[in-house]
C-alpha cells in the first residue's frame, strides 16, 4: 500500500471541492447572507489541508497507483470531502454539533437527501447552495469528477472508475476513462440545465429552481424547502420532476446512445430499463389505485399524481417530497417501504439495491423454477440477448447477503441509541439505500436532527456503505487488504 499516492489524491481532491465552494462564497456576497464567514473559514482549512498533503506527497507519481490505492482513495475521498464540506453548516451555526454537520454532508455527497436541518426555509441561500451542489458533485461521483477536470495527474483512471461508479457495469464509452468521465458529465449538466429552465417556467425562483434540479438528477432529494416538494403543491411541479427523476433513475449510458444514435429505440432494447419501467408503473398504478380507491385523494388524477411521484422518487432514491404518505393506509406504505430497497438502474445516480441486481435474481429464480418442473432441461440464464455465467449469479446474490447483514446490523447499532425499534429499522433502510426519508419520527415531514448522535455516525456510515456497494468500503476493514507494509 503506497500511502503517499492516496495522500496526494486526497490532497488534489480537496482542492477541487475548495473549487467548488468559491460558488457559494461568491452568491452569498453578491446577495447578502450572515453565512459569508463560515464559507471563508471553511476555505481556509480546506485549502491548507489540500496544500499540505500535496505538500508532504510532493516526491510521488500518481502513476504509481494500483488497485489497492485506488480502493483505498475512493473511500477516503468521500470521508475527506463529507469532513470538509460540512464545516459551513457547523462554523454558521446550523448543525449544533460536529456530527451533525458531516451527516449533512455525507447525506449530499451520497445523494442520500436525509437532514439534520429543522428550518430549510429560513437557512441562508449560500447553504443552501452548497447543499444542492454537493448532492450534484456526489450524484455522478466525485472521483469522475476529478477525473474530468484533473486528467493531468495521471491518476489510474479505470481502476478508480471501477471502485467508484455504483452498479455492475462499467461501460468505457471512450478508450479513455477521462473521455467516458466527460461525456457523463456533459449529459449530466444538460439534463440539469433543461430541468432548471422547465423549473423556472413554472414560476421558481433561481435558487430553487437550480437546488430541485441538482437533488432531482442526482437523485438526491435536497430540497430548499422544509416541506420539499409539497411546499408548492404544484401539479407542474410534481410531473415535471416525476419524468426528471424517472430519467435519471435510468444508465445514463442509453442516455448517450440515444443522443448518439438521435433514437430511443436503445431504451426498449435494454431488458434492465423494460424492467425498470414495468415495475414502476405497476408499483405506481397499484399505489394510485390505493390512493383513489380508500378515498385518501377525492380525484383519479391527483391520485395518480401523488402516487407516482412518491413512487418513483423512493424506487430511484431520490427521496423528494410531494405529500405526507405516513397518513396514507398502511398497505400503501406496505408498498412504498419496500421500494426503499429496489433502487435505479445500474450506472445511474440512485443507490440501493439496483435494477440489473434484481432482474438477473429474479430470472435465476424463475430458472429455478422451471428446472424443478423439467429436470433435464438445460436453459442459460440470459438477460436480452446476453447470457450470465454463474460468478454474476453469484455476485448478485453476495450482495444481497452483505446488504442483508449490513442492514440488521446497523439497525442492531441504532437500536442502542434509540428505543424505537421500527425507527431504527426504516432509518438502517432509507440512509443504507440512500433513500433520504423514512417513517414516523424520521418520516416526510420530519428529520434526523432529534437522534442520538452515536444514531448519527452510524447512519453516516450506512450512507458510505450505500453508495460504494460495500465491498469498497469494507475490505479496507480487512488486514490482507493493507498486508505488506506501507510508506510514503
Amino acid at each position: 500500500m503506497r500511502i503517499g499516492v492516496v495522500v496526494k489524491f486526497l490532497g488534489f481532491l480537496l482542492l477541487v471541492i475548495s473549487a467548488w465552494m468559491l460558488a457559494p462564497l461568491i452568491y452569498t456576497a453578491i446577495n447578502g447572507g450572515d453565512d459569508i464567514l463560515s464559507f471563508v473559514e471553511t476555505l481556509t482549512v480546506s485549502g491548507s489541508v489540500s496544500l499540505l498533503f500535496i505538500l508532504v506527497s510532493r516526491r510521488v507519481k500518481m502513476s504509481e497507483m494500483g488497485m489497492r490505492e485506488a480502493m483505498a482513495s475512493v473511500t477516503l475521498s468521500w470521508v475527506a470531502a463529507s469532513a470538509v464540506s460540512g464545516l459551513p453548516y457547523w462554523f454558521h451555526g446550523s448543525a449544533p454539533m460536529y456530527a451533525d454537520a458531516f451527516f449533512e454532508a455525507m447525506s449530499g455527497y451520497t445523494t442520500t437527501g436525509s437532514t439534520i436541518l429543522t428550518d430549510i426555509d429560513s437557512a441562508p441561500g449560500g447553504l443552501i447552495l452548497w447543499r444542492g451542489l454537493t448532492h450534484w458533485l456526489g450524484g455522478m461521483g466525485i472521483i469522475v469528477l476529478t477525473l474530468t477536470l484533473m486528467p493531468l495527474i495521471g491518476v489510474g483512471g479505470f481502476q478508480m472508475y471501477r471502485a467508484e461508479v455504483p452498479g455492475m457495469v462499467h461501460e468505457k464509452l471512450t478508450p479513455r476513462v477521462q473521455g467516458t468521465a466527460v461525456i457523463l458529465w456533459l449529459i449530466y449538466m444538460a439534463l440539469t440545465v433543461v430541468l432548471t429552465a422547465l423549473l423556472m417556467i413554472g414560476g421558481m425562483d433561481f435558487l430553487d429552481a437550480v437546488t430541485h434540479s441538482m437533488g432531482t438528477i442526482s437523485t438526491g432529494g435536497f430540497s430548499s424547502k422544509s416541506a420539499s416538494l409539497a411546499f408548492y403543491d404544484s401539479a407542474y411541479f410534481d410531473w415535471v420532476i416525476t419524468f426528471f427523476m424517472f430519467l435519471s433513475g435510468a444508465n445514463f449510458v442509453l442516455h448517450f446512445h440515444a443522443i448518439k444514435r438521435r433514437s430511443l429505440r436503445c431504451f426498449f432494447e435494454d431488458p434492465e430499463f423494460s424492467f425498470y419501467s414495468v415495475l414502476i408503473i405497476s408499483i405506481g398504478l397499484a399505489v394510485s389505485s390505493g390512493l383513489y380507491l380508500s378515498g385518501t385523494y377525492s380525484t383519479l388524477s391527483d391520485s395518480l399524481r401523488f402516487g407516482f411521484f412518491q413512487v418513483v422518487s423512493l424506487v430511484t432514491t431520490t427521496g423528494f417530497i410531494s405529500a405526507d404518505y405516513d397518513l396514507w393506509p398502511y398497505f400503501i406504505k406496505s408498498m412504498l417501504f419496500i421500494c426503499l430497497f429496489m433502487g435505479g438502474c445500474a450506472g445511474s445516480t440512485s443507490g440501493s439495491i439496483k435494477q440489473v441486481r434484481l432482474l438477473v435474481m429474479s430470472s435465476h429464480i424463475a430458472r429455478h423454477i422451471s428446472r424443478i418442473l423439467s429436470p433435464r432441461s438445460i436453459a442459460p440464464l440470459r438477460i436480452g440477448a446476453r447470457s450470465l455465467d454463474s460468478g454474476v449469479v453469484s455476485s448478485c446474490f453476495a450482495f444481497l447477503g452483505l446488504y442483508a447483514v449490513v442492514l440488521a446490523a446497523g439497525a442492531f447499532v441504532i437500536s442502542l441509541f434509540e428505543p424505537d425499534l421500527f425507527t431504527a429499522i426504516s432509518g438502517a433502510a432509507t440512509t443504507l439505500g440512500n433513500v433520504g426519508p423514512g417513517f414516523g419520527v424520521i418520516g416526510p415531514t420530519m428529520n434526523f436532527a432529534g437522534q442520538a448522535t452515536g444514531a448519527k455516525w452510524t447512519y453516516s456510515f450506512l450512507m458510505l456503505c450505500g453508495r460504494l456497494e460495500f465491498f469498497t468500503v469494507l475490505i479496507l476493514f480487512t488486514r490482507a487488504f493493507w498486508r505488506g507494509g506501507a510508506a510514503l
